[in-house]
């Protein structure tokens, strides 16, 4: 892998999968709201920010997203559920990683593999949702696995050996976390970062639009 793009490299998870491609050589360009700018919310952001980019690139990691906007909350309940909550988290969890694909499908190499993922999470998976609540979070993740899905039946026409792939990092000690882990295990954003470049490395154009998790299991739709 010679040449990432980090989008949301200001993130725990992003700083940190960032941190370990630039440890195995990799030349990597990052991109946050925080240190460039670029809202992923916005088009004309995101447009600015990949237009200025240049070249090929082997990766493409989206890691950007958030549990919490504006100070609305996960919702317990269906009472709890806003029309602008529900917005403004589809906005960040799946239009936004979306329009980063659109603007960079151009700096994907089509002569060779390339990967691009965006972080997902399980909660978004229909077939595995048995505990019910958080319906923003789980449905703007659900909407970000159809987009992706969608995505690379396209980009498979024209590039044949991309790698198109929703990503479930495990639960991870960041601020995006911190209020939600209660006793649930967590691992620190390094050892997230080296379990999703693994999963990166192995996976396939066959694997192309699936929705995998830390280890590389595919997660139910």
């Amino acid at each position: 892998m010679e040449r990432a793009l980090v989008v949301g490299a200001s993130g725990g998870i992003g700083h940190a999968v960032a941190a370990a491609l630039s440890d195995r050589g990799c030349d990597v360009t990052r991109l946050s709201r925080s240190a460039n700018g670029l809202d992923v919310t916005d088009e004309a952001s995101v447009a600015a920010a990949l237009g200025a980019l240049d070249g090929a690139f082997d990766l493409v990691l989206v890691a950007t997203g958030a549990l919490e906007i504006d100070g609305a909350e996960p919702e317990k309940s269906l009472r709890a559920v806003t029309p602008e909550s529900l917005a403004a988290q589809f906005r960040l969890n799946a239009i936004g990683p979306l329009l980063v694909l659109k603007h960079a499908l151009r700096l994907l190499p089509r002569d060779r593999r390339a990967v691009f993922a965006a972080l997902a999470a399980r909660v978004g998976s229909i077939g595995d949702n048995r505990l019910g609540g958080w319906y923003s979070y789980r449905a703007s993740k659900a909407g970000l696995n159809q987009l992706l899905r969608t995505a690379a039946i396209e980009i498979s026409r024209t590039h044949r050996e991309a790698v198109i792939a929703a990503l479930h990092p495990g639960t991870v000690r960041t601020r995006f976390t911190e209020r939600y882990l209660g006793r649930h295990p967590a691992v620190a954003p390094e050892v997230a970062a080296e379990h999703i470049l693994s999963v990166i490395d192995g996976l396939t154009p066959a694997q192309s639009g699936g929705f995998y998790d830390w280890a590389g299991r595919e997660i139910p739709w």
